[in-house]
């Protein structure tokens, strides 16, 4: 090829890209002026009609105000348990059959079966009446570092997440209630719905009877690791006691501080399994209980933030419609 040929395709390779960025630039621009000129349209269109869109503001805001002051009040509480018939030695038994256990209320509720809810939580029916939903939840423990984090309330969690894990030994529990000073009730008829369960009441006694098993075992250990000890001191003390009435040389440290480290091991599982005992000896454990709320769930935010933008885009449909109604006969006329 000649050197001619070489140059003239390096010129129309810059002309071309030249032409292309050209091209880029035009287009940019139109879109500009289009965006420009749609945002002033939109924004003379909205000044023209103001009073019709502020009234439908104005009607939205009323009507908020209205259904806050004639639908009866919802107020939401969580609960939080530690569930005590989850073992370490069993890696079987997880937090799942008792979410499963406490979510037959949220069926009952979802049904409006009243009479089965009154009677799973023990309370009257003018209290079931007051009962809007009750659900369990898993709290997610983020980083798996032992402390909870969030409460899934949506459950979406991964299974398969490693990093952010589900508690196995505690569950949040969710009450939505129109009076708020039933909660105590309420509280007292989930604990006893759980307790009264046959397989977590023989997974407790089981439980118990491990713990019991393993301090009788730590005693037994602590005890003979204490013998070992006092054997070997006795033992190495007469070893290194002068034969000929000479000085006593330490060569080594007395072997019996080995011993130390495995006692004290011993005795922190013995009072970790003493606290056990003591603080969770019922089949749950109430972490943090329901408080009263300070709020409504259906104040008249609630319904402000949906009534307003529903009338305020419904007016602003048909502001549109009447300023397009010509074109839209047209339209209508030709096909």
């Amino acid at each position: 090829m000649s050197e001619n040929s070489a140059n003239k395709d390096v010129r129309n390779d810059e002309i071309d890209l030249l032409d292309l960025f050209r091209r880029m630039g035009n287009a940019m621009r139109r879109w500009s002026r289009a965006l420009g000129r749609a945002f002033l349209i939109v924004t003379v269109f909205l000044l023209k009609r103001w009073l019709p869109l502020g009234l439908s503001v104005i009607l939205g805001v009323g009507t908020s105000y209205l259904l806050k002051v004639t639908t009866p009040s919802s107020y939401t509480s969580d609960l939080v348990l530690r569930n005590n018939t989850i073992s370490n030695a069993d890696n079987n038994v997880s937090n799942a059959d008792m979410i499963s256990y406490i979510n037959r209320l949220h069926t009952y509720c979802k049904e409006n079966n009243k009479i089965a809810l009154g009677n799973s939580i023990s309370v009257s029916p003018t209290q079931v009446n007051n009962i809007n939903d009750i659900s369990a939840y898993w709290i997610i423990d983020k980083g798996n570092d032992g402390i909870p984090d969030l409460v899934d309330f949506n459950d979406n969690h991964n299974v398969y997440d490693t990093v952010n894990v589900r508690m196995q030994d505690r569950l949040d529990i969710r009450v939505k209630i129109k009076s708020p000073q039933e909660l105590t009730n309420v509280q007292n008829g989930i604990i006893s719905f759980i307790n009264s369960d046959s397989l977590f009441q023989q997974r407790n006694r089981i439980k118990t009877r491990q713990n019991l098993e393993l301090l009788a075992r730590l005693d037994y250990d602590i005890l003979q690791l204490d013998s070992l000890q006092k054997v070997k001191y006795f033992e190495e003390t007469r070893n290194m006691r002068p034969q000929n009435g000479g000085q006593m040389i330490f060569l080594q440290e007395q072997k019996t501080q080995l011993v130390y480290s495995d006692i004290y091991a011993l005795y922190s599982r013995k009072q970790a399994l003493e606290s056990e005992q003591s603080l969770y000896k019922g089949i749950v454990t109430v972490l943090s209980e329901f408080s009263i709320p300070s709020k409504r769930d259906n104040g008249g935010f609630y319904y402000t933030k949906r009534i307003v933008p529903l009338f305020f885009g419904l007016t602003l449909l048909i502001l549109i419609l009447l300023a397009n109604k010509k074109k839209l006969n047209e339209v209508y006329n030709k096909y």
